[in-house]
C-alpha cells in the first residue's frame, strides 16, 4: 500500500498485526473433525438403532407381564451387574487415555492403556460368563419364560459386542509399536475407542433396564 503523493510504502497497522496474531492456526479446523472412521460411525448408528428397538420391545413385553419380569429380575445378582458396570467404565477411561497418549506421541504409554482396556473387557466377559453359568445351573434357560428369553437375547448380544471391542482394541494395541501413529494420525485408535465407548454406553442403559428397574 502507498500513501498518495508519496513513494513510501506503509506496512500493516499495529491493530492489523494484533488481529492476525489472534487468528487460529489452520490446523484448528482439523480439531473439530469427527473422531474415528466415518464407516465405524455408520456401524455404531445401526447398532444403536438395533439395540434401541430391542429395548423398546423389552419394555412393551414387560408392561404386558410385569409379574414374570419382576420375578426373573429378583434372581439377578446386582453386585455382578454393578461390578461389570465399573469394569466397562474403567475400560472406557483406559481407551480414552490410550488415544490421548498416542496423540501426544507417547506410543509406549498409549499401548499400555489400550492393553488395559482390552484386559478389562476380558474381565467383563469372564464375570458375565460366570453369571450365565450360575443361571443355567439354577435352571434358568432361554426357554424358561419371556424374561429369560429377553435376558439372554439382550445381554448375549451385548456380550458379543464386548468381545468384538476387546479384539479391536487389542489389535490396535498390538500394532502401536509397528505403526507410526502420532499427533498427525490417530484415526485407527480413535475408531477402536469409539466402538468401545458405544459398548459401554449400551451397558449403561442395559444394566438398569434389565437388572434394576422394577
Amino acid at each position: 500500500m502507498f500513501i498518495p503523493g508519496s513513494n513510501l510504502p506503509v506496512g500493516p497497522s499495529p491493530q492489523g498485526q494484533a488481529d492476525a496474531a489472534l487468528q487460529p492456526p489452520a490446523q484448528a479446523a482439523d480439531d473439530r473433525r469427527l473422531s474415528g472412521d466415518i464407516t465405524m460411525w455408520c456401524v455404531i448408528a445401526l447398532e444403536m438403532l438395533t439395540f434401541g428397538l430391542l429395548f423398546v420391545v423389552y419394555a412393551v413385553a414387560r408392561a404386558q407381564d410385569p409379574w414374570v419380569f419382576r420375578t426373573g429380575q429378583s434372581t439377578l445378582d446386582l453386585r455382578l451387574g454393578a461390578l461389570n458396570t465399573v469394569i466397562l467404565l474403567t475400560g472406557s477411561w483406559c481407551a480414552a487415555r490410550g488415544v490421548q497418549a498416542l496423540r501426544s506421541a507417547r506410543a509406549t504409554a498409549g499401548a499400555r492403556w489400550l492393553w488395559g482396556a482390552a484386559a478389562l473387557g476380558t474381565a467383563f466377559l469372564v464375570v458375565k460368563g460366570f453369571e450365565y453359568q450360575q443361571k443355567l445351573h439354577a435352571g434358568y434357560g432361554l426357554e424358561s419364560d419371556d424374561f429369560w428369553m429377553f435376558y439372554y437375547l439382550l445381554t448375549g448380544f451385548h456380550f458379543m459386542h464386548v468381545a468384538a471391542a476387546v479384539l479391536i482394541v487389542a489389535a490396535v494395541a498390538f500394532l502401536v509399536p509397528r505403526r507410526p501413529w502420532g499427533p498427525a494420525d490417530t484415526q485407527a485408535p480413535e475408531t477402536a475407542a469409539v466402538f468401545w465407548h458405544m459398548v459401554d454406553l449400551l451397558w449403561v442403559v442395559l444394566f438398569p433396564l434389565v437388572y434394576v428397574l422394577r
